[in-house]
């Protein structure tokens, strides 16, 4: 639940919830391509929104496509445990959503 709005927040997705709905997808492949074949194979709505936050270039294979996805690499983790992550200075020049969790 978001702390300010008091609304419910998406549930986030992991790399293995996008990856599921891209087994059928050849590489290398451009953004808009893998979220169509997401469509295809009917990727909720949560799997589509990661998909399209990707940046839009041509992805080489599925690594890269989790890499890049919007997902949640530690669906586990306490907001607590998430926020000391956050001020670990360690991988300052990494993407949240790339840093080991």
């Amino acid at each position: 639940m978001n702390r300010t709005t008091g609304e419910e927040r998406d549930p986030m997705v992991t790399n293995a919830d996008v990856l599921r709905y891209l087994k059928s997808m050849d590489f290398p492949a451009p953004k808009e391509d893998i979220v169509r074949e997401a469509e295809r194979a009917g990727a909720p709505r949560e799997v589509l929104q990661a998909l399209r936050g990707m940046p839009p270039v041509d992805y080489q294979n599925t690594e890269e496509v989790a890499r890049s996805a919007k997902t949640d690499l530690a669906p586990d983790a306490s907001p607590a445990e998430l926020a000391a992550k956050t001020r670990d200075r360690t991988h300052q020049r990494v993407a949240r959503h790339m840093r080991q969790i």
